[in-house]
């Protein structure tokens, strides 16, 4: 409870009883620990050596995963600037699609730095002014040495998407996986002027349980996880024609009460003739479009499954609005509000739609679509959380594929990048001077956590790998990165180790707004966390320090 006390000896009180309030120094040290514990956290997931977490939540469902956003996605966090650490992972996995880790582990080497410098008495202020001096020259810098490449160069884009891939548990087959990624988003890819626009959600990823992660397959339409509404229905239709409809096969309810009296039993045996009548002139209508496949995205009677089973239709209900606007995209198909208005030029085409039994489960399979824009990556693995890995994997290959079509700008990875940045840092600190300069070179050594790390993960000696990594980068050119295998300096272009300029640029402006909006707090306000059942309330979650800030969930 914070108080004052008045002339008359009186308290005056401002907050509430059970507040707690952090001032000056004691806030920034406790927000930048809570951030560096973060940081701490997924720094051993970077790189193709990094290792992999487990989480457990109150429910007991485990999560085993080395991707930095999906971890701190899964954490059950309460301090409120671990919770700001995790935004920057969020953002960068929504922009980029890669370097969650990066991001994360850059932010809170400067958050270390920071403290450095305020141990040193420097006002926040003028490390704020510092760092944003020098991301906003990193960015200029890293548009400097980004290599620009042909976006449909099949051989950059396999390079950019095995790279994404490794160091996750589905290493293994990062070959078949880029192959697969890589397809994928150049089907989908369409040209705008002279550039390439990927909209990454008409690629569907269905996961199925069962076979090696090898199985896992592209196929050049849509498969839908549903089955046949009547079992007398083709289980083959080959040159498919295929209506998609917006409605609901059956007989429309009256929108206000009504009823009908019906007083003699020809009246009832009419009115449900009547019923009939209008359920088979419906199936008549679409049969008379020439369509032999229907997806509906509403119900479909009893009465209308059997007449379009006698008309050899292969009918689906109550599919997704997603995946209707896939079909669409994929079989060329409109998708049409009332049977009544549906025709002939309505229809998409596939040169099959198969129902097929996937680890026991049925479902639909719509192929050889015509240059479809919308295609689906279907995922085997062994168990579910293999599958989960499989697909955090592809996620990742598939926006990194994406970001250097758009963009057609790489650099090379393996801290390569983050060792030019750190140099040309340094040397603008020098032309820049004052205390500013001080901020500037914190910000270029904080760079180097992101080598130091790979190096660290992969067992090497840092040091010893840092020293001679950063004098071969100087002699040999700005490509010269860490071979984390070898424990070598080698040129990460040869060996084809690469990211898209979009991954570093992203991770680099979300670190450094992440770490400078942390350090311009020098006030935090608690309000008393209300108590739940049975457990214990009051003050800041877990007491604002440490790693009793922070709820594992395990």
């Amino acid at each position: 409870m914070a108080q004052l006390v008045g002339q008359g000896g009186q308290p005056v009180i401002i907050l509430p009883e059970g507040t707690q309030r952090y001032v000056g120094r004691d806030a920034q040290r406790l927000n930048i620990l809570a951030g560096r514990i973060i940081a701490e956290t997924v720094r051993t997931t970077l790189g193709p050596k990094g290792m992999d977490k487990m989480l457990v939540d109150s429910l007991g469902d485990i999560v085993v995963t080395n991707d930095g956003a999906t971890i701190l996605d899964k954490i059950d966090l309460q301090h409120p600037a671990a919770k700001m650490m995790v935004e920057v992972a969020k953002t960068q996995d929504e922009e980029a699609g890669d370097g969650t880790t990066t991001a994360v582990v850059i932010a809170g080497e400067l958050l270390k730095k920071a403290e450095e410098l305020l141990d040193q008495n420097i006002h926040p202020s003028i490390i704020v002014k510092g760092y944003t001096m020098a991301a906003d020259k990193a960015q200029e810098v890293l548009e400097e040495i980004a290599i620009k490449v042909d976006p449909e160069n099949e051989e950059t884009l396999m390079k950019i998407a095995m790279t994404a891939i490794t160091g996750k548990s589905a290493e293994s087959h990062k070959e078949k996986m880029a192959r697969l990624a890589v397809d994928a988003v150049k089907q989908v890819a369409e040209k705008v002027g002279d550039k390439f626009e990927v909209d990454i959600d008409n690629i569907k990823i269905e996961k199925k349980e069962g076979e090696s992660v090898e199985a896992s397959t592209l196929i050049r339409g849509v498969v839908i996880d549903k089955e046949r509404v009547h079992p007398r229905m083709p289980r083959r239709v080959e040159n498919a024609k295929i209506a998609l409809i917006n409605d609901a096969l059956e007989v429309k309810k009256t929108e206000t009460d009504a009823k009908i009296n019906i007083t003699a039993p020809d009246q009832l045996y009419s009115f449900l003739e009547q019923e009939e009548k209008m359920l088979k002139e419906m199936v008549d209508q679409i049969a008379a479009t020439g369509a032999n496949v229907l997806f509906v995205q509403k119900g479909i009677d009893d009465l209308a499954q059997h007449y379009l089973a006698k008309a050899g239709i292969l009918a689906v209900r109550r599919v997704k609005k997603s995946d209707m606007e896939k079909l669409a995209k994929a079989t060329g198909a409109k998708i049409v509000t009332n049977i009544k208005d549906l025709t002939s030029e309505d229809l998409g085409k596939a040169e099959l739609v198969e129902e097929r039994k996937i680890s026991g489960e049925s479902m639909i399979f719509v192929e050889g679509c015509e240059n479809p824009k919308a295609v689906t990556i279907l995922i085997r693995g062994g168990t579910e959380h293999v599958i989960d890995e499989v697909e955090r994997a592809f996620e990742d290959a598939i926006k990194v594929t994406r970001d250097v079509m758009e963009d057609g700008a790489i650099l090379p990875a393996g801290g390569a990048s983050e060792i030019e940045l750190s140099i040309r840092l340094d040397e603008y600190a020098k032309e820049v001077g004052g205390k500013e300069a001080l901020a500037i070179e914190a910000f270029a050594d904080a760079l180097k956590i992101i080598p130091k790390t790979l190096a660290e993960n992969a067992g090497l000696d840092t040091i010893d790998v840092l020293v001679k990594v950063v004098s071969e980068h100087k002699n040999k050119g700005r490509a010269i990165g860490i071979d984390v295998f070898a424990g070598e300096p080698v040129d990460m272009l040869e060996s084809g180790v690469i990211e898209p300029l979009r991954v570093k640029k992203q991770a680099i402006k979300s670190a450094s707004e992440a770490a400078i909006m942390i350090l311009r707090i020098d006030d935090v306000i608690a309000a008393k966390v209300s108590k739940p059942e049975g457990g214990q309330g009051g003050g800041m979650p877990g007491g604002m320090g440490g790693m009793g800030g922070m709820d594992m969930g395990m």
